[in-house]
């Protein structure tokens, strides 16, 4: 009988200390560079034209991997959550980036360990840190205005250049070239001694007050649209840092090479067909599809505080949202070789 008491008592102990559930979003995040690896496997070189099975299962192991981020923004709905495990959730939305930021990391300190070994041991850290945050269950709604305001003032600014780039992305479906012209263009003012020095500081303004709000909004629970704006923008602050670094640190002072489109698309082999390099594809895809996604968020949230009908406003922003995905989507067919003359023959 006392064995039995001490074994309901242990376990109540461990029932009450991990939320087992909770930890759904480190897993998954901890499978991501596995899938890759798998997709790879099955993909293998340019030279080698896999069968139709193998292909529709590597599209399906591509897919699976695409889901990491998604899930973790589900997970962060739940309202029995803590904040610990909210943040685990949030964490786990930024793995398609994080995981190429680790890359260039682990590749410019030239480490002898396997990215998928660090990766493994960051997030049962993180794990970890998320279980031993014992905070409040129900947290107070934070206070958040002055921060917003600024955040959505220097976001309205940095439209022009984010709306420029993509746009820039989209002409690789025309070719190399198109997308060279347009660059010209645009470098001519975010490459100039002015121009370049002021984007930089207000991409780093936005990534400080982007992660001030999602820590503060992320200590409760919220709808799926605030959870989804929290979710995008801790993608994007990610995003930025990693894109930073791999342009001015890797590219232009690590190696001295151009960031051009070769850059982008990790010429020779390309994004598919390269066991790095298909990390990249979730990465710009989802960077691509976040930005204009987390904007439409913003401009949602604008539309209700002036009046208008929150049904009318969930409306547009779903409209947002599924053409975010569609220019996402044309923006990585072009970055993986597909051409508008070529489906036009």
């Amino acid at each position: 009988m006392e064995a039995v008491v001490r074994s309901q008592t242990r376990r109540r102990f461990l029932d009450k200390r991990f939320d087992y559930s909770a930890l759904v979003p480190a897993a998954a995040a901890t499978c991501y560079p596995f899938l890759l690896d798998a997709f790879h496997a099955i993909v293998g070189a340019q030279a080698v034209s896999p069968p139709p099975l193998a292909i529709a299962g590597a599209t399906f192991i591509l897919i699976v991997a695409f889901v990491v981020p998604f899930l973790g923004i589900a997970l962060a709905c739940r309202p029995t959550s803590n904040p610990g495990s909210r943040r685990l959730a949030y964490a786990s939305v930024v793995s398609p980036t994080l995981y190429v930021f680790l890359g260039v990391v682990q590749a410019m300190i030239k480490s002898p360990l396997p990215d998928e070994v660090v990766w493994c041991a960051i997030w049962l850290a993180i794990a970890i840190w998320s279980q031993s945050a014992r905070d409040p269950m129900a947290a107070a709604v934070p206070a958040v205005g002055g921060w917003r305001v600024v955040h959505g003032a220097t976001a309205a600014v940095l439209c022009l250049y984010v709306l420029f780039h993509l746009t820039n992305h989209l002409f690789g479906l025309i070719g190399p070239d198109a997308h060279a012209a347009v660059m010209k263009i645009g470098r001519v003012v975010y490459r100039s001694a002015v121009g370049e020095p002021l984007l930089v500081a207000a991409m780093l303004f936005q990534i400080g007050t982007g992660l001030v709000l999602a820590w503060r909004w992320s200590a409760a629970a919220h709808d799926f649209q605030r959870t989804y704006q929290v979710a995008s923008g801790a993608y994007l602050s990610m995003f930025i840092i990693g894109h930073m670094n791999s342009v001015f640190i890797y590219a232009r002072s690590f190696l001295g090479i151009p960031t051009d489109w070769n850059f982008a698309i990790g010429a020779p082999t390309g994004l598919i067909h390269d066991a790095w390099n298909i990390r990249l594809l979730p990465h710009y895809a989802l960077g691509a599809f976040f930005v204009l996604s987390h904007l439409a968020s913003g401009l949602r949230v604008v539309l209700i505080a002036h009046g208008v009908d929150q049904r009318n406003a969930d409306r547009l922003w779903d409209v947002c949202v599924a053409m975010s995905a569609i220019v996402a989507a044309a923006i990585i067919a072009g970055m993986c070789g597909v051409r508008i003359g070529a489906l036009a023959s």
